[in-house]
């Protein structure tokens, strides 16, 4: 049923509890691919040299902690695990890479560490929920 599961993550809490589910599931149903997204902000080029350079240095250290959080919340699956680090706005890159690598479900924390949070759920939430083109799991 769901054999191509997206996992966006963020090092939230929420993110991280979104992973356990997301691994069970992947387990439970035998799914091929569990691709796990991170989405990260894109540096300012007017930052200009070594900052730019720092910055990006920083934000993928950064990246990379919340990956290796992430792999240890999954633990063992079945199938293939992807890991894809991208730019951009996390909705936007979530719905992009949900439609091109034709996932079956997207599975992603309720509430990220952005600065402003929605009513119910984080705005970046709502905006995939809103758009997704496949089913969403939102987890608390």
């Amino acid at each position: 049923m769901f054999n191509n599961i997206l996992l966006a993550v963020d090092g939230s809490e929420h993110a991280l509890n979104a992973a356990k589910v997301a691994a069970g599931m992947a387990r439970d149903l035998k799914s091929e691919v569990l691709r796990i997204v991170i989405v990260v902000d894109p540096v300012p080029s007017f930052l200009g040299e070594p900052n730019f350079q720092n910055a990006i240095n920083a934000r993928m250290k950064e990246a990379h902690a919340i990956q290796d959080a992430a792999l240890e919340a999954v633990g063992e699956i079945p199938g293939e695990i992807h890991i894809e680090i991208l730019e951009g706005s996390p909705a936007e890159v979530i719905l992009t890479v949900a439609d091109t690598r034709k996932n079956d479900l997207i599975v992603m924390g309720s509430r990220g560490l952005g600065r402003l949070a929605g009513a119910l759920l984080g705005s970046q939430s709502q905006k995939v929920v809103r758009h997704a083109a496949c089913p969403v799991l939102i987890v608390r």
